[in-house]
């Protein structure tokens, strides 16, 4: 069944490219604009069933909903992209942004008519057996809206009773663990190697308890996606503080994924080559 919405996926990713393809599956219409992006994007948005529009006026003059997918530093810049373009849909903020960005995007469409929810979207890119679970918060009617639009497919969309913040507090919060602690595995590995002990540490490591440091090739996707997680980080570190709570570890992590910023969506990468990045003699 084809769905009467028309969906604006701004912009497709590799999360963002999945999320369009499950929405694209269950008959919602859903548009992206190439203007700007890369080929990589213009592939992914293809595989994806996505449709193509020339220019951001013109999605969002056909998309009742706008879904915000991009990396952490380009949330407000695309919020306002939408807004100033006279947008008077509902738009998803679904970014890895702390949540008081969250609220100032809100804020700021709101001054303009414009209804948000907020989104955080937890697990791998959704498709075949794999899941991804989508948290919205916000005006219930309209994380409603939101949520009826996944009906069906591998993005398990969850309302949570919170306002605008909420969903961006809860991704905070898992990405200040699932992330540092891919940090820390990290320099945990480079250490073990600079020193001849690795093997030793890994078998240690898959002893008492499956983690990141458990399996180190697993870091050489890490290095990959650093590019987008250190700001993340660095948005978990706001986040912490305006709590009260110790936010060092998370602008450590990073530090870390700073250093592997040249990787950027390496698709060879060796494990040595990753962890000799973090060198820094």
């Amino acid at each position: 069944m084809t769905s009467p919405v028309t969906v604006g996926l701004l912009h497709p990713g590799q999360m963002g490219a999945a999320v369009g393809h499950e929405l694209a599956k269950a008959g919602v219409r859903v548009l992206w604009c190439p203007t700007g992006r890369s080929e990589a994007s213009a592939r992914r948005a293809e595989q994806a069933g996505l449709d193509a529009v020339p220019e951001l006026g013109s999605l969002l003059e056909h998309s009742s909903v706008v879904i915000s997918l991009c990396p952490p530093a380009a949330a407000e810049e695309t919020a306002d992209a939408v807004r100033e373009a006279g947008f008077s849909g509902l738009f998803v903020e679904a970014n890895a942004i702390s949540p008081e960005r969250a609220r100032k995007i809100a804020d700021d469409m709101a001054a303009d008519g414009v209804r948000t929810v907020d989104g955080c979207v937890i697990g791998p890119p959704p498709g075949g057996s794999a899941a991804a679970h989508l948290y919205l918060s916000g005006e219930p009617g309209e994380t409603a809206v939101a949520a009826e639009l996944f009906a069906g497919t591998a993005v398990v969309q969850i309302q949570t009773e919170g306002s605008v913040g909420t969903a961006s507090s809860l991704k905070m919060a898992y990405g200040s663990y699932q992330k540092a602690a891919c940090a820390l595995a990290g320099v945990a590995q480079a250490l073990g190697r600079a020193h001849g002990v690795d093997e030793y540490l890994t078998a240690e490591a898959r002893r008492l308890a499956k983690s990141p440091l458990a399996t180190p090739d697993y870091l050489t996707g890490v290095a990959a996606k650093a590019w987008r997680w250190a700001p993340e980080m660095r948005e978990v570190s706001q986040t912490l503080a305006a709590a009260g709570l110790p936010q060092e570890m998370a602008e450590a992590a990073a530090t870390v994924f700073d250093l592997w910023e040249a990787d950027k969506d390496g698709r060879e990468l060796s494990l040595p080559q990753v962890l000799d990045r973090l060198r820094r003699d």
